[in-house]
């Protein structure tokens, strides 16, 4: 039985959207790969981008990273992935549909977005008798496996349906509002969150560049910076992203051109497609990639639900993902040898999440027969 594992840490140093603590979670998760979960360090594909020497975490290069750890996977093989970085969302094409209602994608180095689709297609790859697991804390993370079943959460329609919530904005209000009230005891001398070395420091989400929340604005303009595009709007992302990645794109994005051209043919001369498309930007794309079936053998932990933002903490002077830092306590307090499950690991984080005064919920993510299983192995 192989054990394999793809971590992926992105602080985007030097850019108006950096952030503090994803590497140092990559770094954290990996030696409590080797110690606790009997990894090989050669078995292990690390990519950051605060190290040149490492494999940049670049759209390409993480597609290729994740494809060369399913591709190889036999039976009875342990996948792992974990990921810390900017989330974000955007809205569905004309057409398409998906449990959440929006698109969750994570946000390479190079703003070369991977949406929730990709993933579904690469757990459809794991061959029978696999099994991969996936760790993200980053924001909008729940549903980052498209189409997967929820058991503990608040992301998909239904459930939103059945159980209003407050919008990610209110959310993000409260967090603001219990950090100002902290730091207020704390200079009054009532309470201090550095009472103990060992204790968590709670980093306000609304700072700018410290957020994992990544808003479509800002997506927006790193994009412009990147590729010099000026003329880059809402409904223009995806011909853009194919305009500058080309193959190494999305494969919704190239999905979604192909559509795109295949419109523009039947139409009979470019340019007019139902009030000129391509001159416009207007995204007409209808259909999405998931086939609607339940992942059986993809597990998602998420940090937050589709329409929340993650938090991160400062621990030690060090900055980590609040659920990544929440991960490894929980494994901490079961013993270095007990086995926690899935639905354990998850329903504890969001104990100590919400006892530390964080809003967001993380959430698990798989077929029936993994609720229960063990975390990772």
């Amino acid at each position: 039985m192989a054990k394999k594992a793809v971590l992926i840490g992105i602080n985007y140093p030097g850019t108006k959207i950096e952030l503090k603590g994803c590497v140092n979670d990559v770094h954290r998760m990996h030696k409590c790969l080797v110690d606790r979960y009997g990894f090989a360090k050669k078995d292990i594909t690390v990519l950051i981008d605060t190290d040149k020497s490492y494999t940049q975490p670049t759209g390409k290069n993480i597609r290729r990273a994740l494809s060369e750890l399913i591709t190889p996977a036999k039976s009875g093989d342990v996948l792992f992935v974990h990921y810390s970085g900017h989330g974000t969302r955007v809205p569905l094409e004309e057409g398409d549909e998906d449990d959440t209602g929006f698109d969750e994608c994570i946000v390479p180095c190079d703003m070369n977005p991977i949406p929730d689709d990709d993933f579904r297609d690469l757990v459809d790859q794991v061959p029978e008798g696999c099994k991969i697991t996936f760790v993200s804390d980053s924001c909008h993370s729940g549903g980052l496996i498209d189409g997967a079943k929820e058991h503990i959460g608040e992301s998909t329609n239904k459930n939103r349906n059945q159980e209003p919530k407050a919008h990610f904005f209110e959310l993000e209000i409260l967090n603001f509002f219990y950090n100002v009230l902290m730091k207020l005891f704390a200079f009054c001398g009532i309470w201090s969150s550095h009472e103990e070395p060992d204790k968590i420091e709670i980093t306000a989400r609304y700072e700018v560049g410290k957020s994992r929340y990544l808003p479509m604005e800002s997506f927006i303009n790193v994009l412009k910076e990147k590729t010099g595009k000026d003329n880059i709007e809402i409904g223009k992302i995806r011909p853009t992203l194919f305009d500058v990645f080309g193959e190494d794109a999305s494969p919704k994005v190239k999905k979604f051109i192909k559509a795109m051209l295949t419109k523009l043919d039947q139409s009979g001369f470019v340019g007019k497609v139902e009030g000129s498309a391509l001159e416009s930007g207007r995204e007409i794309y209808r259909g999405g990639s998931s086939s609607g079936l339940v992942p059986d053998r993809g597990i998602l932990l998420s940090g937050c639900q589709t329409d929340e933002t993650s938090a991160d903490v400062k621990k030690g002077g060090e900055a980590y993902g609040a659920f990544s830092n929440a991960i490894q306590m929980v494994l901490l307090e079961g013993g270095e040898r007990d086995k926690i499950t899935n639905r354990e690991l998850v329903l504890r984080a969001r104990e100590m999440l919400k006892e530390q005064g964080f809003t967001q919920r993380p959430g698990l993510y798989c077929n029936d027969r993994f609720v229960d299983a063990p975390f990772i192995c």
